[in-house]
């Protein structure tokens, strides 16, 4: 909060804790990759506002980030306030669009309790009844649109296809795997344990679900998919991909949103293995990030805030206390130990 001093003194800006990217991961994200530090804010300017940061958004690409790979966003710096993405409480305002106590989305606010943001960047969190705030930061943000775009966009579902979701236990597969559902598709999903396999299923809808920490996974494909995969959104890349795309069809698509096995990896990612099965089955690869979609998200959240408020669309939220834990926090995404999305709660709700 807004530290305020005794009665005739101005108010002061309050310190402000900041992760900071000291040096490139060699493989997975260290202790000493980046370092938490205090820092003075900057006085606002007309249009800005100060904003208190409520839940940070962990996801496997800030591991890319942190790297200085080619990428879709220029790497972060080193010595930086590392990159990524926020929703706070304006505390302080300059802007009459924007004033004291509304929720808002600063977009890439970083690491830090605090952000200061344009009014022209900084957009208000509407507030739908019965909603969780978390909820913005997941399926009616930026994971919700992932998982629309890259389904509807690239993947085009049609009734009676077969769609099969790697990490399909995680914020977007989840997700997909349920708009597929509703297109009325068959739905296998890829994910590690039996409790997240059996959510799948119970829980979900998923017609099928593969555990690939203990099963063989083009064997139950052949079971569950004896027709063939039409639909194929990868998330995980490797032998997972491998694995599906033995059994991918003539002209099956493959959404590729990501491929976190190999982001603690040096140098260049490998491709499928059966490469000749793109041309000889004409399958569409198509690589996407949601900021591609970002002027069309009026049109996913058409789709997906009714489908939230009436509870026909279900996610999960994990929420890690503390910013000072955010670096071990992110770890969770590369071991499997967190359900749904990955969030870090920098500061309570107002």
């Amino acid at each position: 909060m807004i530290a305020s001093q005794d009665e005739g003194k101005e108010a002061v800006m309050p310190i402000n804790r900041q992760w900071v990217l000291r040096r490139r991961p060699a493989a997975e994200v260290g202790p000493d990759d980046l370092e938490l530090v205090e820092a003075e804010l900057p006085e606002l300017k007309d249009g800005e506002v100060l904003i208190r940061n409520l839940y940070l958004s962990l996801d496997p690409t800030h591991r890319i980030w942190m790297s200085d790979q080619d990428q879709y966003l220029p790497p972060v710096r080193i010595g930086d306030v590392m990159r990524g993405g926020v929703i706070g409480v304006v505390e302080k305002s300059r802007a009459a669009s924007l004033p004291e106590g509304v929720i808002v989305n600063p977009g890439l606010g970083g690491w830090q309790d605090y952000s200061v943001a344009s009014e022209t960047v900084a957009r208000r969190v509407p507030h739908l009844a019965g909603v969780p705030l978390t909820a913005h930061m997941s399926v009616l943000g930026a994971t919700g649109m992932t998982a629309y775009f890259g389904l509807m966009d690239i993947g085009r579902p049609q009734p009676g296809e077969t769609v099969v979701v790697s990490a399909a236990a995680g914020a977007v597969g989840s997700i997909v795997g349920q708009l597929a559902k509703a297109e009325g598709c068959r739905v296998i999903g890829i994910a590690g344990g039996p409790e997240k396999c059996r959510w799948l299923t119970h829980d979900l809808g998923f017609d099928g679900a593969i555990d690939h920490r203990t099963q063989d996974i083009s064997a139950e494909l052949a079971r569950l998919a004896p027709n063939g995969v039409d639909i194929n959104f990868e998330n995980v890349g490797g032998a997972v991909m491998d694995a599906v795309m033995a059994h991918m069809n003539t002209f099956s698509r493959m959404p590729l949103c990501g491929m976190i096995s190999t982001y603690n990896r040096e140098g260049p990612v490998a491709g499928p293995s059966d490469f000749a099965r793109v041309l000889m089955h004409r399958i569409l690869i198509k690589g996407f990030i949601v900021i591609d979609y970002l002027p069309r998200a009026a049109e996913a959240l058409a789709v997906l805030a009714p489908l939230v408020a009436s509870h026909h669309l279900k996610w999960k939220t994990h929420v890690v206390d503390g910013l000072e834990n955010a670096v071990d926090a992110l770890g969770r995404l590369f071991t499997g130990d967190h359900d749904g999305k990955l969030l870090v709660r920098i500061s309570p709700e107002p």
